[in-house]
């Protein structure tokens, strides 16, 4: 059966032209998915009975499946999803007084054991596909359709005005899927969501951020997390692969057809690792040739993570040496930490091919 929430608009048009039928099918039914959040074909009664019948024998629209919904004390929300019978992942939804962010996922676990991150170091079973990564987005918006609070909205108003690529995973390292469920986002047929509402989240996959420039430039987030290439290739090792004199070079070529005419450097404060003077003027004159922001996000502990949180205090500083440089910084409020929500935290249920988590469990016991 073909899950027809593997395809964007284009690729639905295609699909319709290949069985003989007209291909603006494609943009009712990506009404119906995603707009409407139908995917009972006999709810769908501008499409004729006979393609809905041959869409039934043919065709599914498989979702994956919600096993656990939690709510933060702070109103953040977060579903743990299965996408098989031994893997699960998690999407954050964060409510704000002037927006709605949904966190969503791209890969269970994640290949490149960044060392602050609690994802990385459950290992990494596979990427998500394309129903697996918008499924996130339909799950939510209809869980938040009939949650206390947003029941009584009007029916064509947003809950979720903006969404971004940065929950388990590496975006980039599943470039395909990423881009087609993207492209749905933006679609006016399904979500509607502008270039400048979605945010992709990239630890440096230099190549690919240059396809993306190209394919569906949204929003750029890059995790930096360090201002000089000796300390990132240990916390962030793909630095050893793509440094950081590449990166702010692929980060400018990326500008040119950006959406936003600057990048958000995310970087997490760690005690007495990356957080002193020192290091927040090697930060500057790193990025001085990038238009860009700083968000700066406290680490979010996790056990046996091996790095503490960085002092308010030190926090302060570090944001006001940047500040003072003429940089917009944002310190990150941790939402969602008592239902292990934030920033870094994201774990899910990982059959761990890489043999990694394996490893962190061996290196624990001797220590």
């Amino acid at each position: 059966m073909i899950n027809l929430l593997n395809f964007n608009q284009q690729q639905l048009a295609d699909y319709f032209t290949s069985i003989g039928e007209k291909p603006f099918r494609a943009k009712q039914l990506m009404r119906w998915i995603h707009h409407f959040g139908i995917v009972d074909l006999d709810q769908m009664t501008d499409i004729a009975k006979t393609l809905r019948e041959k869409l039934r024998n043919e065709t599914s629209f498989t979702l994956p499946q919600v096993q656990l919904e939690k709510i933060s004390d702070d109103g953040t929300r977060k579903w743990l999803i299965g996408t098989d019978t031994t893997n699960s992942i998690e999407t954050v939804f964060i409510p704000e007084d002037d927006r709605g962010t949904l966190c969503v996922s791209s890969q269970v676990g994640c290949a490149l054991e960044c060392t602050f991150c609690s994802t990385g170091r459950q290992g990494f079973n596979r990427n998500l596909c394309v129903s697996e990564i918008i499924g996130q987005l339909w799950i939510a918006n209809q869980s938040l359709r009939s949650a206390d609070g947003y029941d009584m909205l009007p029916a064509g108003e947003r809950i979720i005005s903006n969404v971004v690529m940065m929950g388990m995973g590496e975006p980039l390292a599943n470039y395909d899927n990423v881009v087609t469920a993207m492209q749905i986002m933006l679609d006016d047929s399904a979500y509607g969501l502008s270039r400048r509402r979605v945010t992709l989240s990239t630890s440096g996959l230099v190549p690919a951020m240059d396809r993306l420039r190209e394919d569906c430039p949204v929003a750029l987030a890059v995790s930096l997390h360090a201002p000089n290439d000796a300390l990132r290739d240990v916390l962030v090792p793909i630095n050893k692969k793509y440094p950081i004199k590449d990166l702010m070079a692929a980060c400018h070529r990326y500008l040119e057809k950006a959406p936003r005419d600057f990048v958000t450097f995310e970087y997490v404060m760690l005690d007495g690792v990356n957080d002193t003077v020192e290091h927040a003027h090697q930060l500057l004159d790193i990025v001085r040739h990038v238009p860009c922001k700083f968000n700066l996000i406290p680490f979010n502990p996790f056990p046996n993570s091996g790095y503490e949180t960085s002092k308010p205090s030190h926090i302060k500083v570090f944001r006001d040496i940047l500040m003072q440089a003429g940089y917009v910084v944002t310190v990150r409020k941790t939402r969602g930490e008592d239902i292990d929500a934030a920033c870094g935290q994201l774990a899910g249920k990982v059959l761990d091919k890489t043999k990694r988590s394996l490893k962190h469990i061996s290196i624990q016991a001797v220590q």
